[in-house]
């Protein structure tokens, strides 16, 4: 009789803790897609629907007119482009260059790279408040203020420290004897980064490709004080035109507006969840 009892317990608790743990995940999903669903609402929603009582979570009119007046009157295509250029050529060129940078700071040591490698890191501690106005002056002397390259570079140096710390952590844990092999088989040096490291390297660098993504999409400060002309959908969100007057706020525009900032992430996450997946769990070859 008591071993039935304890069973009937064991089976009642592992019920309950089965039962709690939906909860806590429908919970979660809620909090985290809730406001997701509620920004994307809202950008279909005709203006003076927005704030009605009771709330409609479905709306009765469902319109475009948020993203065609963003189109037609804010300029988003333009700023659809320059976001895509200066995105497209940061990762492309950053990635090389910290691909590079890893592969030197953990394959040649020596207490010059080792202090380089801590200096680089500890960029990462510097706030961009502080940088700002040599930097902001810096820039127009060298005509490089609202320019592309000039905003290139600085979102260049922005994820190179993170990139850079990520990559090289995982090509150090590339057994060396692997590029040994190859270079007795006769292997040159170009050989063996092509053909054995960066190969292995490709889960780590899709990781850092999206986060990096995510981190350039999402930048505001650099493109709003280092540029007056070329606008990208991070800073475009707070330069929406009023409705009626200086205090009215144009929900339907600043939902449409996040709404297309958040797509691209949503989607590449979505695309790209193995390969994130992939290069967090994976720890490099082991020897």
């Amino acid at each position: 009789m008591m071993e039935m009892s304890s069973n009937r317990k064991y089976q009642v608790y592992k019920c309950l803790a089965t039962v709690g743990k939906w909860i806590l995940f429908a919970m979660v999903v809620f909090v985290i897609l809730f406001p997701v669903y509620w920004i994307f609402i809202s950008s279909i929603t005709a203006p003076g629907e927005l704030f009605k009582t009771p709330i409609d979570y479905l709306p009765d009119h469902p319109t475009l007119d948020s993203y065609k007046f963003l189109i037609e009157n804010v300029g988003l295509l333009a700023k659809v482009g320059n976001t895509v250029i200066i995105i497209g050529v940061t990762l492309f060129v950053g990635t090389i260059i910290c691909v590079m940078g890893a592969y030197a700071f953990a394959r040649f040591r020596s207490k010059g790279v080792n202090l380089a490698f801590g200096f680089i890191i500890a960029t990462m501690l510097i706030p961009e408040v502080v940088t700002a106005r040599p930097l902001y002056e810096f820039m127009q002397k060298v005509k490089l203020f609202d320019t592309y390259p000039g905003l290139i570079i600085l979102y260049i140096s922005a994820i190179v420290p993170f990139t850079v710390l990520i990559l090289k952590n995982f090509v150090g844990e590339i057994p060396v004897s692997l590029e040994e092999a190859a270079s007795i088989d006769g292997a040159t040096f170009v050989q063996r980064l092509f053909l054995i490291v960066l190969p292995l390297m490709k889960p780590a660098i899709a990781t850092v490709c999206i986060i990096n993504f995510i981190t350039c999409l999402n930048n505001f400060f650099t493109p709003l004080y280092y540029s007056n002309g070329i606008q990208v959908l991070s800073v475009a969100i707070v330069q929406l035109p009023l409705r009626d007057n200086m205090y009215g706020v144009p929900w339907d525009l600043v939902s449409a507006m996040g709404w297309i900032i958040l797509l691209p992430i949503i989607l590449f996450v979505a695309i790209f969840e193995k390969q994130i997946m992939d290069g967090i769990m994976a720890g490099g070859v082991k020897a």
